[in-house]
């Protein structure tokens, strides 16, 4: 009988513990079927941003809607620029603060690194002489720059303006801007022409009229603040295009710019636009003006 207690009082130690064990995993299976389902976090709804005017480089003036209003320029800077090139592009480059100028004419034709304030050329590379060189836009790290009436046009390494590649079109080539996704160029007519920035075929093309009439001789090119401002060979003025409708919207007239500076008999006509888009500076010149000129347009 004594032998068999320690025996007895192992087996009910261990029918204890089987005991337990079953307790508390039925305790467990019952918490689990009475937790409650947790409750979905709500989704706050973002407040719809108030959309942000966009800018302006035309102030508000009092004209008569009946016409194309005319604006005028005060002159904030004048700065030195080389009386020789016969500018045909103009664009300036933020990152390293310098000028880009496409120049023409057979024989002279190059595209160049241009430092602002000083006018010093650091870097040019020439075209043949059997190109006239025309309008130019920087594009991501690439110079692009058009001929007159070759139909070619080149690609050049910004930093090194190392030719990369040809490209070719079937008009006259004059003015070339871009509006971040495709290329814009004038011809000399009334017509601006899209490229594809890469293969270079067309996109489409925009008539241009002011009042219902068309706008030739639209010459060099600068996208700014989604118009495009261009040049009227020939002419002191500037015209803003809206690419939605091509119509003229605005005009700026910078007849008598150059004369503040003296008379220049060599000097052509009004031709280069560049623009910054982080301080709002807008510089114009011309072919074979000895000077650059940062304006402000005003009424």
């Amino acid at each position: 009988m004594n032998q068999q207690l320690p025996i007895l009082n192992r087996l009910a130690l261990l029918g204890a513990k089987i005991t337990l064990y079953f307790l508390l995993v039925s305790l467990f299976l019952v918490g689990c079927r009475q937790a409650p389902a947790a409750t979905p976090v709500a989704t706050i709804p973002q407040p719809r941003a108030t959309p942000t005017p966009r800018p302006q480089l035309f102030p508000t003036c009092p004209f008569d809607n009946s016409t194309t209003p005319v604006y005028s320029y005060d002159i904030i800077n004048v700065y030195p620029h080389d009386a020789k090139a016969f500018t045909q592009g103009l664009v300036y480059d933020p990152d390293t603060n310098l000028l880009y100028e496409g120049t023409g004419l057979y024989g002279r034709s190059t595209v160049r690194q241009v430092d602002l304030e000083s006018g010093d050329i650091s870097l040019s590379i020439g075209l043949g002489k059997e190109f006239f060189g025309e309008g130019i836009t920087l594009y991501g790290d690439k110079i692009i720059q058009l001929t007159w009436q070759e139909q070619v046009g080149f690609v050049y390494d910004k930093t090194s303006l190392r030719p990369e590649r040809q490209f070719s079109y079937t008009t006259e080539g004059w003015g070339l801007t871009h509006d971040g996704q495709n290329l814009i160029m004038s011809d000399g007519s009334s017509t601006l022409t899209y490229l594809d920035p890469n293969s270079f075929e067309l996109i489409k093309r925009i008539a241009v009229t002011e009042n219902g009439q068309p706008v030739t001789q639209l010459n060099e090119l600068e996208y700014i603040y989604d118009t495009i401002y261009a040049n009227i060979w020939q002419t002191n003025h500037i015209v803003q295009i809206s690419p939605q409708t091509g119509q003229v919207q605005r005009r700026l007239d910078l007849t008598g710019l150059l004369a503040t500076q003296g008379e220049f008999a060599e000097a052509n006509v009004l031709n280069g636009i560049a623009f910054d888009a982080t301080t709002e500076r807008l510089w114009v010149t011309g072919k074979l003006w000895p000077y650059l000129f940062e304006i402000k347009i005003t009424c």
